[in-house]
């Protein structure tokens, strides 16, 4: 991976790495974690958006669209799913993905309809076109994976996935100890 190749080691570096290297000290930042964290936090940023520009060039859909589409696929829930249900699996806010089923809805890919067992709410589901669509979507999607990934072994890729769900739940456990600051709101000019 050229992200952790090694560097070649200038003069004054030892086998232990460069002789400038700050230690870590306890209770101190360890500001080299730091540098990795954010590397690696960035790059995670970056391999979104290459998903995203990725997806829309090569199979037409945008990711969240795509993700809609393959969780309404799922045959079990036959009459659909709630919206809040659905954005809570795709953890998406339900305002985004209110926009992305109104695009799919326009699309005549999903449709909105009333809960059969609850007929004061709404769910949502693929149409008989919707289906059709998923289904030679998904070829490519298995064709797009395969050139993805081309490049690792399957332990690779076992591993992968397991650091990524690893990540996902370390993310829902950020609690900062420090409020955020309040970002000041530009003035308007009329």
């Amino acid at each position: 991976m050229a992200s952790l190749r090694q560097p070649r080691k200038a003069a004054n570096e030892t086998e232990e790495g460069p002789a400038d290297r700050p230690v870590a000290v306890p209770g101190k930042p360890d500001r080299v974690a730091d540098h990795l964290n954010n590397r690696i936090f960035f790059r995670l940023f970056q391999v979104a958006n290459t998903l995203q520009k990725q997806a829309v060039k090569e199979l037409g859909v945008t990711t969240v669209q795509w993700a809609v589409l393959g969780a309404l696929s799922d045959p079990r829930p036959t009459y659909g799913i709630a919206v809040g249900t659905l954005a809570d699996f795709l953890v998406v806010s339900r305002q985004n993905l209110d926009g992305v089923l109104k695009r799919l809805e326009r699309d005549r890919l999903v449709e909105r309809v009333t809960d059969p067992e609850d007929k004061r709410a709404r769910v949502v589901r693929l149409t008989r076109e919707g289906f059709v669509f998923w289904a030679e979507l998904r070829e490519r999607i298995f064709q797009f994976y395969d050139q993805a990934v081309s490049g690792f072994k399957f332990d690779d890729r076992v591993a992968l996935a397991h650091y990524l769900n690893e990540l996902q739940r370390q993310l829902m456990k950020v609690r900062l100890e420090q409020p955020r600051r309040e970002r000041k709101k530009a003035k308007r000019r009329l």
